[in-house]
């Protein structure tokens, strides 16, 4: 399937989170230690939004077919951007063509969305889930994969005002669907989703065995920790870091996102509350 993280915090170069950790994303890319695949090398992306505009504004997207590790372009932009709030994916396709369409994150409007997992047998119920898409947003979606047809139903069910609530109408949608065609367990998912402000993260599966994820400790706890790394020493408070698997063995570092739940980053404080799918 595919590795994922979130950044939320002081502005940073990107290259600090991507390629600097023991167990960086670009390494994982390679070596994924909890990931269905050990490998995840059918494309990648990151999405960032400038860290001096204002709040909500378009975020920029790049997405490539190729391997993350051995990517030019890819180190040369981490060098130089800085941002306060980035998503960075890598793939590993489950079925759907490598094309640069197909990979994370997407991007509609202000806001961006990744994905990890699969809608079980897409292909059967491809068709049905794809005619609940709202027919003004349908012409906006540019790939083949399940992950950007949840975004797109997840926006037809209200993302921009209740984000919770429409991935939960999202899900019960798939789950729905893909039981009338009788498939025992339609749905894996961890799910990134940001409109530049707020960071929302969910982890839930049909099967209550949902892929791994993580979100760091809190910055006090951690310098308290240790107190000589500079890095920690570096970044505000507010500093999270949501992750598929752990960038390193710092202790104390990492927490797992419990079953089928939801956690928000925000101003106003972070929480980690229940997730229920909903019938749409």
């Amino acid at each position: 399937m595919c590795r994922w993280l979130a950044y939320s915090g002081t502005p940073i170069l990107l290259e600090t989170i991507l390629y600097r950790p023991a167990h960086s994303l670009i390494d994982q890319s390679l070596h994924s230690r909890m990931g269905v695949e050990t490998t995840n090398g059918d494309g990648f992306g990151v999405g960032w939004y400038a860290s001096d505009g204002a709040a909500g504004t378009t975020p920029a997207v790049v997405r490539e077919i190729g391997p993350a590790w051995s990517n030019r372009n890819l180190r040369e932009i981490a060098g130089h951007v800085r941002s306060s709030l980035f998503f960075a994916h890598i793939r590993a396709s489950t079925g759907s063509a490598v094309q640069q369409t197909n990979s994370h994150p997407f991007r509609h409007g202000r806001w961006m969305w990744m994905h990890n997992g699969a809608i079980a047998d897409f292909h059967r119920i491809r068709r049905e889930l794809a005619l609940a898409v709202d027919p003004l947003l349908f012409p906006d979606i540019e790939g083949s994969t399940d992950s950007e047809l949840m975004f797109f139903l997840a926006l037809t069910f209200g993302l921009e005002e209740d984000p919770p609530g429409a991935v939960a109408r999202m899900v019960g949608l798939v789950e729905r669907v893909g039981h009338a065609h009788g498939v025992e367990f339609p749905l894996q998912m961890t799910v990134a989703v940001t409109e530049g402000v707020r960071l929302w993260a969910f982890r839930y599966s049909s099967q209550g065995a949902s892929r791994s994820l993580f979100y760091s400790t809190r910055v006090e706890t951690l310098r308290d920790l240790h107190p000589d790394m500079a890095f920690l020493r570096e970044v505000s408070d507010e500093t999270r870091l949501i992750v598929s698997e752990p960038l390193g063995d710092l202790p104390g570092a990492w927490n797992e996102v419990p079953e089928s739940t939801y956690g928000v980053v925000q101003p106003e404080g972070d929480e980690i509350l229940q997730f229920t799918p909903q019938a749409e």
